[in-house]
């Protein structure tokens, strides 16, 4: 008799997604984790795991295939999911190779490559920071002579702001070009654009936005991660012009880029210079950071939840409803910390609802009914973390190869 059980096989590069596994198993789906050897023996919630399978890193996809397509001899996967961001293209991969449903290679790009997000954005008539690959040297150079610097050299399949360059002169980009070598085609070139950074996290079911939420940093998550400094996020007023217009923006672009369902993690700057609104990029993926607390607590949706009730809904053939939520005001302060578990005891202020429990990290998430008593909190947390606990640490290596 044919195996009739519903499973999911689960990617993860980092130990996120708990809740995604756990509503899977709440709901009747069996899911399988695929991580890395050293992440073994990390916190997942074992008790909803069919079973833990350990790779060792730098495997490439061929071997990652050959390990999936192994073990589905006796297991059948209904769906294939990329728990984190550096395992989006390995996952479309897998399920083109498998035909299983899901987003392939071509759309996962827009998701995960910038210089394809960044194109089929620009292509659709959204405003984007003007750029150019780095491939021919003709190019380049027109570039150069039409657009003024500083410009920011990107990788293209790096997460968040890793690995970006700011780059202040031609010479400068030779000389860096010249040290990629072959590698040099994975970047691509970008205008700087100054101004203030907003993120924009949705669930997107059959093309359209069910539900979102729109946040702004507060230092700019590319100078936090290269200058050192506390990370900082709040909810925008919902009644603000910044609310209404990213709100409306994202619905346009998060599913025009080729989602059908799935979260999608957006960020977008309001310019300086004209007060426009330009992408910057997206993903297919639950926010990192505490972003997914911070919507939690400002909204009441948990988008773990919800993207694994959205994916068991459409395997299952049933039509997905948008979550039940509230409108609070909510805001994350962060920061790699000095110590493994350093005291926040100190901070004793009432809109402090979660206090972050991760090894070398401090972090803590304030909610209100007033979004200026949130952005009060967090420049002044912002302040003391930096004098009490602030610490550097080197990036960690994922399990899909680059």
């Amino acid at each position: 008799m044919a195996d009739i059980t519903e499973r999911f096989l689960c990617i993860a590069s980092y130990e996120k997604g708990h809740d995604f596994l756990r509503q899977c198993a709440e709901i009747g789906v069996r899911p399988t984790l695929l991580t890395l050897d050293k992440l073994r023996d990390a916190e997942w919630p074992s008790e909803v795991l069919e079973e833990l399978i350990a790779m060792p890193s730098g495997l490439n996809r061929e071997q990652i295939l050959n390990t999936v397509s192994w073990k589905a001899r006796t297991r059948r996967f209904d769906r294939i999911v990329a728990l984190d961001e550096f395992d989006l293209a390995t996952a479309a991969e897998i399920r083109e190779h498998m035909r299983i449903p899901g987003m392939g290679i071509t759309t996962a790009a827009n998701y995960r490559d910038k210089l394809a997000m960044r194109t089929t954005a620009r292509d659709a008539g959204f405003l984007v920071p003007e750029f150019c690959r780095v491939l021919n040297y003709d190019e380049l150079r027109d570039y150069m002579d039409r657009v003024p610097a500083p410009w920011l050299l990107k990788p293209r399949s790096e997460a968040s702001s890793l690995g970006i360059r700011k780059i202040e002169a031609p010479e400068q980009l030779w000389r860096v070009l010249d040290d990629l070598g072959d590698r040099q085609s994975h970047f691509l070139l970008e205008q700087f654009v100054p101004g203030d950074i907003f993120h924009v996290d949705s669930i997107v079911s059959e093309r359209e936005v069910m539900f979102s939420v729109v946040h702004q940093y507060g230092r700019p998550p590319m100078q936090v991660m290269h200058e050192g400094g506390v990370f900082t996020t709040r909810t925008v007023d919902r009644n603000s012009r910044d609310w209404g217009e990213l709100t409306a923006l994202n619905a346009a672009l998060a599913p025009s880029l080729g989602m059908v369902r799935g979260v999608a993690h957006a960020e977008y700057i309001r310019a300086h210079a004209d007060g426009r609104y330009y992408f910057l990029e997206i993903a297919a993926r639950v926010g990192g950071a505490f972003i997914a607390d911070l919507v939690e607590v400002s909204t009441g949706v948990n988008l773990w939840r919800e993207w694994a009730r959205l994916e068991v809904a459409n395997l299952r053939g049933e039509t997905y409803a948008a979550p039940e939520s509230f409108a609070s005001y909510a805001g994350s302060v962060l920061c790699l910390a000095q110590t493994a578990e350093p005291d926040t005891s100190a901070f004793d202020d009432p809109e402090i609802v979660v206090r972050m429990k991760k090894h070398h990290h401090a972090g803590m998430i304030v909610r209100s009914e007033d979004p200026e008593r949130v952005r009060e909190l967090l420049e002044r947390y912002s302040d003391e973390f930096a004098r009490r606990f602030l610490a550097s640490m080197p990036p960690m290596e994922g399990l899909t190869p680059a």
